[in-house]
């Protein structure tokens, strides 16, 4: 009997009055019923399997917002041309993506979910904006490269072989 007291709180009694003279719109403001409520302490009561899978969403989610960390620091470095270690870069995102894979995989039954995908979403346009800065970059030190070769060739030619070959048209 104590348990179900301290378990369970009374809500207060109106006064009975002729409900024939009350307003239905005062029914509805005045209409408290005595029940018996549950105390709750602030979190929704979850059985075993809810738990179970609110641990899954939030262990997939976790490993989604590291990707998407490194992701974002990445960006972030390339955009502001601050020195880049790329190996550590590529390393630290290839373990973070493994992770992230090998969790979707034991979980496929989560990529319904609202959260997950909403994340998913979010890191898919992070790396989509990375590819391209990295994209850029590529491009520039390809030719820069270029640039390199070329003025290696000429400086190493003595112009012996291509004075002649303009002449003879070739």
């Amino acid at each position: 009997m104590q348990a179900q007291d301290s378990a369970a709180a009374m809500v207060i009694e109106q006064p009975v009055v002729d409900t024939g003279v009350i307003t239905t719109e005062a029914a509805e403001a005045d209409a408290l019923l005595p029940v018996l409520l549950p105390i709750m302490s602030g979190e929704a009561v979850v059985d075993g399997a809810d738990a179970a899978r609110l641990d899954e969403v939030r262990g997939l989610l976790a490993a989604i917002r590291r990707l998407e960390s490194i992701v974002e620091e990445e960006t972030v470095a390339l955009t502001t041309r601050q020195k880049i270690d790329f190996d550590d870069f590529s390393a630290r995102k290839s373990r973070s993506m493994l992770e992230f894979v090998r969790l979707m995989r034991a979980r496929m039954h989560l990529g319904g979910d609202v959260e997950v995908t909403d994340e998913i979403q979010r890191l898919r346009e992070k790396l989509e904006r990375n590819r391209s800065i990295l994209e850029m970059h590529y491009d520039a030190v390809r030719e820069i490269a270029g640039i390199i070769v070329k003025a290696i060739k000429e400086a190493e030619s003595d112009g012996t072989y291509t004075g002649r070959a303009a002449q003879d048209g070739k």
